[in-house]
């Protein structure tokens, strides 16, 4: 990508000052820090994997959607909400564990995006947008679904932050606080699937997981409360989002592999000084 512009004469400045980059930038500040703050609780309620099987289940949504010819995201929302709410469902009302309800989930939403992206003609790139992140495809329309999910996320901390918290260690007693802990799970969850699916434009479906899970893996290393936790998570994800989509520019690196290997990268550190300790 820098090399096409570069190749025009177009200067290092002029680049990162283009609309699609500052499109990017923004909704990348804006999810990151949605996928900081979501991220503690996927890490301390050990579902990491939920967050792979929620982005590969959005594949199946975007492929369903550029057949049928429908902006991608507008079925990806609600295909990615249902696949999270029947994981849930699972969980909650049979003998499965909520990772094997993951695999099997993702596994079909994996098939049905392939059967949907084999149906469809011509529609192969936009598919690569999403499973790898593209600073070019990232829309205004992007921005302000961005947008709504941030003030929604940020509207749920008074009031769920701490009931959240305090099932995250010990859900029993919540319960018997009065938490109800199986309708705020699910609205947890479908919170981060709908971040998820935003979130592929930026860091692809391949990496989404990483994205979420890495910045909280390195706050848990480093913060010694729970809420330290969750202010480091979403530092550390907004700062490595912001860094990674600078270089990816400059090395001319696919956006979501440069993003992730500078959390790789801050994940090291934060065990060497962990170690330290």
């Amino acid at each position: 990508m820098l090399t096409a512009y570069l190749e025009e004469g177009i200067t290092m400045i002029d680049v990162l000052t283009q609309p699609f980059m500052i499109r990017a930038l923004v909704a990348g500040v804006l999810l990151s820090a949605l996928a900081g703050y979501y991220g503690v609780f996927v890490v301390q309620r050990r579902l990491s994997f939920l967050g792979a099987g929620l982005g590969h289940a959005a594949f199946g949504g975007i492929a369903l959607g550029l057949w049928i010819g429908i902006q991608p995201l507008w079925i990806a929302i609600p295909f990615t909400l249902l696949v999270g709410i029947g994981i849930a469902w699972i969980r909650d009302h049979t003998r499965l564990a909520a990772d094997t309800a993951i695999g099997i989930f993702f596994s079909v939403s994996v098939a049905l995006g392939i059967l949907f992206l084999s149906l469809s003609t011509g529609r192969n790139a936009d598919a690569f947008s999403y499973l790898f992140g593209s600073l070019l495809s990232v829309t205004y329309t992007d921005l302000w679904v961005s947008t709504a999910l941030v003030l929604t996320g940020v509207a749920t901390i008074p009031r769920l932050w701490g009931d959240w918290a305090y099932a995250t260690f010990d859900s029993e007693a919540a319960n018997v606080s009065g938490i109800s802990t199986r309708s705020q799970d699910m609205l947890l969850v479908s919170l981060l699937a709908a971040t998820i699916v935003v979130s592929l434009k930026v860091v692809g479906i391949l990496l989404v997981a990483a994205w979420i899970v890495v910045p909280a893996a390195s706050a848990r290393l480093l913060a010694r409360t729970f809420g330290g936790m969750t202010r480091l998570s979403v530092l550390f994800a907004v700062l490595t989002t912001v860094t990674g989509l600078a270089l990816s520019v400059v090395l001319d690196i696919p956006t979501g592999a440069m993003i992730v290997l500078v959390q790789a990268a801050l994940f090291a550190a934060a065990m060497l000084l962990a170690r330290g300790d």
